[in-house]
């Protein structure tokens, strides 16, 4: 027996707001294999993840394999559009659905986290962070403003939190965080910038492999995941259509679960996995070793490339 043993680590999974994406997914399987997990969610759905645990909606989902209920260690805020507290605009740090919750930026968190838990207070840290304005425009149309916002909170942000937390990462720390095929191939519908922030993310995760590999003795990998009907990819648009499509034409057919995501991050958390970083692991049933589409059952053709082109419009 091989078993993934994460007893005495503490993780980070940065981006859960609710129990049906990715980030809550990873959330779990670390604390299946014995991590306690700390979190952190957008200030505007601290309340809405809070309401959500106190009512006992996530309990089901919470549940682990000896029937018991993990709980996150911690709830931090965090918005990582924004470096330090100093970064963030007055109308936004005392708007209604920021004011009160603290300092937010990622200098806070990290802040926090030594409050709370020392100097060294991590074992794993997972970004799973992603926000693109501008998401169902077409690259060709996407403002300025909405692509360099689509990099800074989707790929900027794990530059800022591996500068900010490697010191205090305890030793063979791994770092771990989320992409998706669009950033090597064209994903009609996947706009905004987002295709850029996920190509920048893939590269950052090389070259921080490097930098931080040989600073700190961290270790930093990227997922790519196949497409999930999260409440936060709703924002696509076209979101359930990605999923059935690929569902269809993947070479192991039907819709990826975000647990098959969750298993692996914990296994590239693991002592298991200490030989590996700078790596782009696909969890994706196989998909992106297709060169031609199998399946026409989910579409006709001439209707799929309408409906697409339509969606980015919208």
């Amino acid at each position: 027996m091989l078993p993934i043993d994460l007893t005495g680590r503490r993780a980070l999974v940065a981006g859960v707001a609710d129990d049906g994406g990715f980030g809550f997914a990873i959330a779990k399987a670390l604390a299946q294999a014995g991590a306690t997990v700390c979190v952190t969610t957008w200030p505007p759905a601290l309340n809405i993840l809070h309401n959500l645990l106190e009512r006992g909606k996530m309990d089901e989902s919470r549940r682990l394999a000896d029937g018991s209920l993990f709980s996150f260690e911690k709830i931090y805020p965090l918005d990582a559009a924004y470096d330090t507290l100093d970064d963030v605009p007055q109308e936004v740090r005392e708007g209604k659905r920021y004011r009160g919750v603290g300092d937010f930026s990622i200098d806070g968190l990290v802040k926090g986290l030594v409050a709370d838990f020392g100097d060294k207070p991590l074992d794993i840290v997972v970004h799973s962070l992603a926000n693109g304005p501008e998401v169902r425009k077409s690259l060709v149309d996407t403002s300025r403003a909405g692509y360099l916002a689509a990099l800074a909170v989707s790929s900027y942000s794990l530059v800022s939190l591996v500068q900010r937390l490697g010191p205090h990462l305890r030793p063979g720390a791994s770092v771990l965080s989320l992409t998706y095929m669009a950033g090597e191939r064209v994903v009609l519908g996947y706009g905004g910038g987002m295709s850029s922030a996920k190509a920048a993310l893939e590269s950052d995760t090389r070259v921080l492999a490097y930098e931080a590999g040989r600073r700190w003795g961290i270790r930093i990998n990227t997922i790519s995941a196949g497409p999930l009907a999260s409440r936060a990819a709703s924002a696509i648009g076209i979101v359930d259509f990605m999923v059935q499509y690929c569902g269809a034409n993947a070479p192991l057919t039907g819709s990826l679960d975000a647990m098959e995501v969750g298993n692996v991050a914990a296994f590239l958390a693991s002592p298991l996995a200490s030989g590996m970083t700078g790596s782009t692991v696909y969890v994706d049933r196989g998909y992106h070793a297709m060169g031609m589409a199998v399946s026409d059952s989910v579409m006709p053709p001439f209707a799929r490339v309408a409906a697409l082109e339509n969606a980015s419009k919208e």
